[in-house]
């Protein structure tokens, strides 16, 4: 990525300087893609096994009634981006916007984990990014216990066919419900975990919303993004 561009979503970030220089190949744009709309494309996926297996989990979740919050959803929010990427993001639950888009991580908050991932050399349409949950809490709500259990195993199926090399979760509420760990978040930063029951690396960061709320905290989240950088490039 040119240095100025990087230098741009660094700045709508909050961070003012740039220091990396390189992080390796973090992708190839020519892989296949999820419509935020609604379903996979099918003429995108390289293997239709593997496409016909996402298509088989979104029609799951898309009438899923495990539950209650099936009752007061717009639509399921199923996940969008790169079916092949080796990174997958995870955040906590759809917001309104997302309850009526069907997509992850719209408005302002959306925006603002754009300029995250393009500050780190990581197009939105390179990575794929999911929730905890693929319906929207009333209120937006936490959510509770039941709700991630009944969502976990769609969670889980994603993971084992996109075959990401490194998770990144955005958020209390994600990373411990992804981790089932109660560890405050200020003490799960700048640690490597793994997905339980896998040598699946997680990092873990504040979420987007609450850098909007507190802007001083960013330079903190950059901290968080190099130290996943450093993490894929020794995978890899």
């Amino acid at each position: 990525m040119d240095k100025e561009l990087q230098q741009k979503y660094l700045n709508e970030i909050g961070i003012v300087v740039w220091q990396e220089r390189n992080f390796g190949n973090l992708g190839n744009l020519d892989r296949p893609q999820i419509s935020p709309k609604d379903s996979i494309n099918r003429k995108e996926l390289l293997n239709k096994n593997h496409n016909q297996h996402l298509l088989d989990l979104q029609e799951q979740v898309k009438t899923c009634k495990e539950c209650a919050l099936h009752q007061s959803r717009t639509q399921t929010v199923f996940g969008v981006g790169n079916t092949q990427s080796d990174w997958f993001i995870i955040g906590e639950a759809p917001g309104s916007e997302e309850d009526v888009k069907g997509e992850p991580f719209v408005g302002r908050a959306g925006q603002l984990l754009n300029s995250m991932l393009l500050a780190m050399g990581l197009p939105r349409n390179e990575i794929f990014i999911a929730n905890i949950l693929k319906c929207r809490p009333p209120n937006n709500r936490d959510p509770k216990t039941d709700e991630v259990d009944a969502c976990r195993k769609y969670l889980k199926r994603q993971l084992e066919l996109i075959k990401p090399k490194i998770i990144l979760a955005l958020g209390r509420i994600a990373a411990q419900n992804l981790l089932k760990s109660d560890i405050p978040i200020g003490k799960m930063r700048g640690n490597s975990y793994l997905y339980p029951n896998s040598n699946l690396p997680v990092v873990v960061t504040y979420h987007p919303a609450y850098l909007l709320r507190s802007p001083r905290k960013k330079r903190k989240v950059w901290g968080d993004l190099k130290f996943a950088m450093q993490k894929y490039k020794e995978l890899t």
